[in-house]
């Protein structure tokens, strides 16, 4: 599976017999599939099959989808009200012996307000039925390109993820294997800290010396937070590799990750380990951000 943007923009237009239409679908980030749908009039009833459509490509996203038709080739029919006709030869027949009882015009029907209505043609079932196939064939192709371009941008952030990812295996490292690590380095610093303490230490034991420095590694050890950072490495590659929608777990992994900079920066006894977690903490954020944009 392929890794998805949640973000996107595609459109789709085409003609049905004399209808001409337009699909329009954007996407946005969202915790969720939620789909805004805008159909015309009389449309309503393919509501149930877009949806559908949509939950089988989309599992996250903001999506507002629309659709405008508009006639090509009107048609217009005269309707005759027959309650305002059979209305209008019932005065005529009641004043019969008052006017002139003759056939009435074509002209002097027209006029009669209400009586004709020129509305657009219907068209009959049949060619109803295949405008909405078409119509919901006109969504999936829109779907279709929504979901490429979603994918296309899903793959450039694989690039820039897996870029940080990289980065933050690598400051793991450094933290790793800097010398102020071990106990040896932590015992040198004490000893040269308590040596300009004054006479007052000269006396201090060499063995109670290597004792407190020993203490003072347990405190400050680091392995237990490179290790995890290691195996959320880990975790995000292989779920960068497996594709689909992963976003919400590298968005729980990116959480893990900022909590074991910010224990590294908290437990760091040097300049040198403390520069790699707040760059560790740089990069994670950057990590995150990026993440929110996948499905």
């Amino acid at each position: 599976m392929t890794l998805q943007s949640m973000t996107g923009f595609s459109r789709s237009e085409g003609t049905s017999g004399r209808h001409r239409w337009v699909w329009e679908l954007r996407s946005v980030n969202g915790k969720g599939l939620d789909m805004r749908l805008r159909l015309p009039p009389g449309m309503e009833v393919l509501e149930v099959e877009v949806r559908r459509l949509a939950g089988e490509s989309l599992v996250r996203g903001n999506i507002q989808a629309s659709l405008s038709v508009s006639v090509t080739d009107n048609r217009l029919e005269a309707v005759v009200n027959r309650e305002t006709l059979d209305a209008v030869m019932t005065l005529k027949k009641e004043l019969g012996g008052i006017i002139a009882d003759g056939p009435m015009s074509f002209d002097t029907l027209l006029s009669i307000r209400g009586l004709v209505d020129f509305r657009e043609a219907e068209d009959d079932e049949d060619t109803r039925t295949k405008r909405e196939q078409e119509l919901l064939a006109g969504f999936g192709d829109a779907l279709a390109k929504l979901t490429e371009m979603r994918e296309r941008e899903g793959a450039a952030l694989f690039t820039v993820l897996s870029g940080h990812i990289d980065r933050i295996a690598e400051l793991a490292a450094i933290v790793e294997h800097d010398p102020s690590r071990q106990p040896d380095k932590i015992a040198a610093r004490l000893s040269a800290q308590l040596a300009q303490l004054g006479d007052g230490v000269h006396g201090l034991d060499r063995d109670r010396l290597h004792a407190e420095a020993a203490l003072l590694a347990t405190k400050a050890d680091l392995r237990e937070e490179i290790d995890r950072l290691g195996a959320h490495v880990v975790a995000s590659r292989e779920l960068l590799k497996k594709g689909g929608p992963v976003g919400r777990k590298l968005d729980f992994i990116a959480q893990e990750f900022n909590r074991e900079s910010n224990t590294i920066c908290s437990k760091s006894n040097a300049v040198a380990v403390t520069e790699a977690g707040i760059e560790l903490k740089v990069v994670i954020d950057q990590f995150r951000e990026q993440v929110q944009n996948l499905e």
